[in-house]
């Protein structure tokens, strides 16, 4: 039953959902554990996302993938950055984003990977004002192949990737960088770019 669920389901199914669709006295947890077994080195895997649990296909399979999938537009550097931010501060605030961006954040940015359900509203913060957080979705962890938050790769695994420079970056004292024009600007022209 519970292999059923997950199978037919679009969406990650957690513990509780699979229980309330179970008849009483079944146990969908110890079900999961076998499952995950009985998959293992398969061309589909059950795995965590999160606090739910679903099939996708076996990482050393996602190459066969590839033709299937299309992108439409990139994000824009300015959302890349906040996506950035909000995935390795959160819970994080609008002030706080634009504090490390060092530049505004439109409200156009947010919007859009709030949409794409990438990121959500999160507790507000007990300070004065009572601003909004924002936190990374379930469907972030999983278009990203996380597990949860802490598996977000690291600095020196993201230097070894050549994905940061070598050198340390601006000190505190120092100014800010310009923005971009066209990080300048608000609005949807900052959200993508062609």
């Amino acid at each position: 039953m519970v292999e059923a669920v997950l199978f037919a389901s679009a969406e990650p199914v957690t513990v509780a959902e699979l229980a309330a669709r179970m008849p009483h006295g079944c146990d969908p947890a110890e079900a999961l554990v076998y499952l995950r077994k009985r998959y293992e080195g398969r061309g589909v895997n059950v795995v965590k996302v999160g606090d739910a649990y679903a099939f996708r296909t076996a990482p050393d399979l996602g190459h066969l993938m590839r033709r299937e999938t299309t992108e439409t537009k990139k994000l824009s550097r300015a959302a890349i950055e906040t996506l950035a931010i909000v995935a390795y501060h959160q819970p994080v605030t609008r002030a706080e984003i634009e504090e490390i961006r060092g530049v505004a954040v439109s409200r156009g940015t947010i919007d859009q990977l709030m949409e794409m359900e990438w990121i959500r509203l999160g507790r507000r913060r007990m300070t004065p004002g009572r601003p909004v957080t924002f936190v990374v979705t379930e469907g972030f962890l999983d278009h990203f192949g996380l597990e949860s938050a802490r598996d977000l790769p690291g600095i020196k695994e993201l230097r070894a990737a050549g994905l940061l420079e070598s050198r340390p970056g601006p000190s505190f004292g120092s100014q800010p960088e310009p923005p971009d024009e066209d990080e300048a600007q608000s609005g949807q022209s900052e959200l993508f770019e062609d």
